[in-house]
């Protein structure tokens, strides 16, 4: 019997705030264990959350950006359970009235387009971490990430293999970076997956009991965990068994997923709403005015980029990895006037001077105007692309002019048919033997003879009249 996954992910997006949810306590990675801890995230008895405003725009933002529905009335719920990393004995969460409702995912894999439909985004605070010690063999618990904010994206089963899902993972993972709302770091766990995953029979349209994959925390190990669980839950069935709703861990080490409890519902949550906050508010002037702040989206962006400038995949990639590098972009074709020649030296002689660099865009020391400079001397033939590679890292060191040092350095290419037609001439007379073995259809000998050319004009002489020339001459 042939089966087919159905997969619905929920995504734990660490906002990028300074402070946590609902205390003043700093909300960022690194610090020494529960030094990052006050009286509210400790859940003692008389005190009260306050809500954190920045993270209400930054879960706003991200649900209008795909397409959801904000909700002005959402409220805050209790999810009650016990766990050693929890310590007010509840999670403040939202269910049904979380803040974003509907919205959508396209992705794209080799199988084809999935369009993921999202069933709600909440926003909730994040809980503590239990660490293990193995040489004194004791677990303790940190509760510095208690009371972070997160946003917990649930899609609606709609994905159908881990390529899908990794692709689903991966176009999120990108937004929320683009959009500046976290930083994404999964080792720092601040982008985690739990993965549903279930198997029917290939054309049916059931759903049958589900198991939950908990805190997936790399693109690789999803992949990984969900192709595993579908091989067990397939074997299962095989046998003549029945998949039982549990929740599993996977295990990289072994490759494998095994039991860590059977699957919760909601309703053994006692989820009640929590009568120390307030339902939100949100004015329709407010969520139009963050709105109004929503950059122009990746997707949209690349079409502009394909269409406008002819950029293929590779290309279109390469510009869009940070919003930062799209900005430039846009800044450099706008200053040179060529979106096409700014894409191919972005991706080149730029992008080897960028890793060496190894900090952000907006912290590079060469202006976008200034890269432009060089990129119009080089369009309008004042220097050839060899000598434009040369100047490039001067410019990226210095403060000075693509024109200036191109004058310092007398890199002016020279265009004078004449001039280039001698030493032309000079080189044929000087290579006989190449000479005769193009003749004899050795085509490969053009471009050492034109190497030759360049060489003797010191790299001046414009390469595409040395190609002409040669070949015309060559031929009589």
């Amino acid at each position: 019997m042939r089966y087919e996954a159905v997969i619905g992910l929920e995504l734990h997006i660490q906002l990028a705030t300074a402070s946590k949810l609902f205390s003043s306590s700093s909300a960022a990675f690194g610090a020494e264990p529960n030094a990052h801890v006050n009286e509210i995230d400790l859940g003692y008895p008389g005190v009260l959350p306050v809500l954190n405003a920045q993270a209400v725009r930054f879960a706003t933002l991200f649900g209008l950006a795909i397409g959801a529905e904000i909700n002005p009335h959402a409220f805050f719920m209790r999810k009650n359970y016990f766990y050693p990393d929890l310590p007010k004995g509840y999670q403040i969460s939202q269910l049904d009235d979380a803040i974003i409702r509907g919205g959508k995912i396209v992705v794209e894999t080799a199988a084809g387009v999935r369009e993921v439909r999202i069933n709600r985004g909440q926003l909730e605070e994040d809980a503590g971490k239990s660490v293990h010690d193995a040489f004194s063999d004791r677990t303790g618990i940190d509760l510095n990430r208690a009371g972070v904010p997160l946003i917990e994206l649930v899609s609606e089963p709609d994905l159908r293999s881990a390529a899908e899902a990794v692709a689903y993972m991966r176009q999120l993972h990108h937004l929320v970076r683009y959009l500046g709302i976290s930083d994404g770091n999964m080792q720092e766990g601040s982008f985690r997956c739990d993965a549903n995953v279930s198997i029917r029979e290939q054309g049916s349209d059931g759903l049958n009991p589900r198991v939950e994959l908990k805190n997936i925390n790399s693109f690789r190990f999803v992949e990984q965990a969900i192709n595993l669980e579908i091989e067990r839950q397939s074997d299962i069935m095989e046998s003549g068994g029945t998949v039982e709703q549990e929740t599993r861990l996977f295990d990289p080490d072994r490759m494998e997923t095994r039991t860590m409890r059977s699957k919760e519902e909601a309703n053994d949550y006692r989820y009640f709403p929590d009568p120390d906050l307030l339902p939100l508010d949100l004015a329709p002037e407010w969520i139009a005015e963050i709105r109004q702040t929503l950059p122009e989206l990746p997707q949209a962006r690349a079409t502009r980029y394909q269409e406008s400038y002819g950029l293929d995949a590779e290309a279109t990639q390469f510009i869009l990895q940070t919003r930062e590098m799209a900005d430039y972009y846009d800044a450099l074709t706008a200053a040179c006037g060529d979106g096409k020649l700014a894409a191919n030296w972005l991706q080149g002689e730029f992008a080897r001077l960028y890793n060496e660099f190894g900090g952000n865009v907006q912290d590079i020391p060469l202006s976008a105007e200034r890269f432009a400079g060089l990129l119009l001397r080089i369009k309008d033939n004042t220097i050839s692309a060899a000598a434009g590679k040369k100047l490039l890292p001067q410019l990226w060191e210095s403060t000075e002019t693509a024109d200036a040092l191109i004058a310092a350095q007398g890199l002016q290419q020279v265009n004078d048919d004449s001039q280039i037609a001698a030493w032309v001439d000079e080189v044929i007379a000087a290579h006989p033997q190449q000479v005769a073995a193009y003749r004899d259809g050795q085509t490969k000998m053009l471009g050492f003879l034109t190497g030759q050319v360049l060489k003797r004009s010191q790299g001046q002489a414009n390469p595409k009249t040395v190609n002409a020339l040669l070949q015309e001459k060559l031929a009589q």
